[in-house]
């Protein structure tokens, strides 16, 4: 089976553009995070695959057949969106049983049903609980239990972790892919939350001015970012303006970076280094001169801040290789050419 396919699909409200000509291929069995700042076009883009918002241009194709004319309700999909939506006058079991019943499926098999998804979510014998009584994780498993009842071609979710603390957060985000994982049912969140993205993704596409600006692994999206915004969007990195000399050796400062080189034709360059890939050592030699400004112990990690020349540095460090420093000393700082990432601007 092909998944989910969006062709040149464009969404725009009056003169507004929210999505702008945006294709995208998810397998089957994916598991697909579209992140991106307020605004980006991430939620717009998830309405229209749900099919609550309709595409001013383009389409959007679900194992081959073309469901951009085929209403919501006809489209085969589960949704949870950050309201979970669930009815307060029914108990667990009528909630998750709810789709069944307006299916028209017996009793006998919504019964059977909804003991299998409360087994699957881990709230065996809940279903006559009311769902006031609920802990907020629990609503939340209730809800994607629910969204799953028809057995979905395709799991759409909408920021739905966002209004729980963020300890049960972090539990929800490993329990939903574990389950999403079990099911191999091709899934589609949308979420502001990047360490959320990154923990459960197969795909991460980050979106900005209703464009995506990069959809790939969490890893490649971490360590190749496509461009500037991508790399000061994802984690924390330390993005500089490198120049080349007349032999196209990239320098900072006036000082070369070892072992890279700018591509041809260009003088200046972006360059993109995560902190964690920042050395320290002993000033002069082939290190770049900087001056510690400011040193942040965080329990697992130590940032140090360097100012070199007016441009502000952060190297990063676990605490049994922390580097013995002191705001104000003068220190030398590596960048290691393999750590550099050129970016397109």
């Amino acid at each position: 089976m092909s998944g989910l396919v969006l062709k040149d699909i464009s969404k725009r409200f009056g003169d507004f553009t929210a999505v702008d000509h945006v294709d995208l291929s998810v397998p089957h069995g994916t598991f697909v995070c579209m992140l991106g700042p307020s605004g980006c076009g991430k939620t717009t883009l998830l309405r229209m695959i749900a099919g609550l918002d309709e595409p001013s241009e383009g389409a959007i194709l679900l194992d081959d057949e073309d469901i951009t004319p085929i209403p919501t309700h006809k489209r085969n999909l589960g949704m949870v969106f950050q309201s979970l939506a669930l009815f307060p006058h029914l108990n667990v079991g009528e909630n998750i049983a709810y789709p069944l019943r307006i299916r028209g499926v017996a009793k006998e098999e919504q019964k059977r049903r909804v003991d299998e998804l409360l087994q699957m979510i881990h709230l065996p014998g809940y279903g006559d609980r009311p769902v006031a009584k609920l802990s907020g994780g629990q609503r939340q498993r209730v809800a994607i239990a629910r969204a799953l009842a028809l057995s979905p071609k395709l799991f759409l979710l909408d920021e739905p972790l966002s209004a729980l603390d963020a300890k049960l957060r972090e539990a929800m985000q490993v329990e939903l892919r574990q389950l999403q994982q079990s099911l191999g049912i091709t899934t589609i969140v949308v979420t502001h939350d990047q360490r959320e993205a990154m923990t459960m993704a197969d795909t991460v596409v980050v979106m900005n001015g209703g464009e995506i600006r990069q959809a790939a692994s969490p890893v490649e999206i971490y360590r190749n970012p496509a461009d500037t915004f991508v790399a000061d969007f994802i984690g924390s990195t330390n993005l500089l303006e490198l120049s080349a000399d007349s032999a196209r050796r990239a320098t900072f400062r006036g000082k070369p970076v070892a072992g890279l080189t700018l591509p041809a034709g260009l003088a200046k360059a972006s360059v993109s280094i995560r902190p964690e890939d920042v050395h320290l050592t002993a000033s002069g030699g082939d290190a770049i001169d900087g001056t510690i400004t400011f040193i942040r112990d965080l329990g697992g990690t130590i940032e140090t801040f360097i100012d070199i020349s007016g441009q502000n540095v952060v190297a990063v460090s676990t605490p049994r290789a922390r580097p013995d420093v002191t705001v104000g000393q003068k220190v030398g700082v590596v960048l290691p050419a393999e750590a550099c990432v050129v970016l397109k601007q």
